[in-house]
């Protein structure tokens, strides 16, 4: 009997923790959005203070929650996605990993961008094209368009209407950052190019157009990657050689 009652302990958290992520899909409770209060919650869901302390505990190591202290508990910005689940950081030769991450976008981010000017909305066209002119100021005035550019391409999956991608961009802008790090100024003016010919396909609803701006675009940061890791072998080696 007192192995059953701790059980009912260890499981009650579990439970309620559940019943929040219920709570948050049925309120479409977005990202950066507070949840109620730990009291208030407690009484929607009929359990002690310490049992919801137990159970935010549970869903922020799932990456559902945040606690902000001395201002409450709010939804994840990728709410269950975990930092790195693919383990990236961890990956010792990081140049291959960049090659890597260049073939698994353009096996994505292609079809990707076909879905996206099939389904594309008006407003989701507005705000895909205000994104692209922040890009270009950025580049103009020849400062970092990192955070831009992956809201360029997190706003592409979104716009996909397909429930999975926006889950799965998130985890491969490991390889933006990447692509951005060796490439960013280097590749600017091709980089304007590009988006452009991906946002008129969108506004032209022209999946093929997409299609291949999304591919060309790629194909450009792949090509830039394989220039800049050669340069490095071959820096290394003259240095050897010294």
């Amino acid at each position: 009997m007192l192995e059953s009652l701790n059980n009912n302990k260890k499981l009650l958290p579990r439970q309620a923790a559940e019943q929040i992520i219920k709570l948050i899909r049925e309120n479409q409770l977005q990202a950066g959005e507070k949840l109620p209060n730990e009291f208030d919650m407690a009484q929607q869901l009929s359990v002690g203070r310490g049992t919801i302390r137990e159970a935010v505990k549970i869903l922020e190591s799932r990456n559902i929650v945040e606690i902000r202290r001395g201002r409450g508990t709010f939804v994840c910005e990728h709410p269950g996605l975990m930092e790195d689940p693919l383990g990236l950081a961890l990956v010792e030769d990081k140049e291959r990993l960049a090659l890597d991450l260049c073939e698994v976008r353009l096996i994505l981010e292609p079809e990707l961008a076909a879905l996206a000017a099939k389904r594309a909305g008006e407003k989701e066209i507005r705000k895909l094209e205000v994104i692209q002119e922040q890009i270009e100021k950025l580049c103009r005035q020849g400062e970092s368009y990192l955070k831009k550019d992956m809201e360029f391409h997190e706003l592409l999956a979104r716009i996909s209407r397909n429930y999975v991608m926006p889950r799965l961009v998130p985890i491969i802008q490991e390889g933006v950052s990447l692509f951005i790090e060796v490439t960013e100024l280097s590749l600017a003016e091709e980089t304007l190019r590009t988006h452009r010919k991906i946002v008129t396909s969108i506004q032209d609803h022209d999946s093929q157009g997409a299609r291949e701006a999304m591919k060309e675009h790629l194909l450009l940061n792949q090509k830039k990657i394989q220039e800049k890791l050669w340069e490095n072998k071959s820096e290394t080696f003259i240095d050897g050689e010294g």
